[in-house]
């Protein structure tokens, strides 16, 4: 019994760790228009919409269509960072 317990917590433990080291970094396109978005996190409305942070100009934004593409962390920081040294 003990023996089944610490393996459950040592799993439960791993799997948090696990969690909270990655991340997913997605590119997000406006099929209306010519404007890509990058951020982290995607909030699905109940409207069907989708909410997010753009990285690139901080604003909220929200889209009742759009194209999302996971990409990489290299591609990301690429693609944000240019940005990020205009503003200072």
């Amino acid at each position: 019994m003990k023996t089944t317990t610490i393996a459950l917590w040592t799993i439960c433990v791993m799997a948090g760790l696990l969690a909270g080291c990655g991340g997913n970094y997605y590119r997000v396109n406006d099929p209306a228009g010519t404007k890509e978005y990058y951020t982290t996190e995607i909030d699905k409305t109940k409207a069907g919409a989708i909410s997010f942070k753009d990285e690139k100009s901080g604003s909220v934004v929200t889209l009742q269509s759009s194209e999302i593409k996971e990409i990489s962390k290299d591609e990301f920081k690429a693609a944000v960072k240019p940005e990020e040294q205009k503003s200072k």
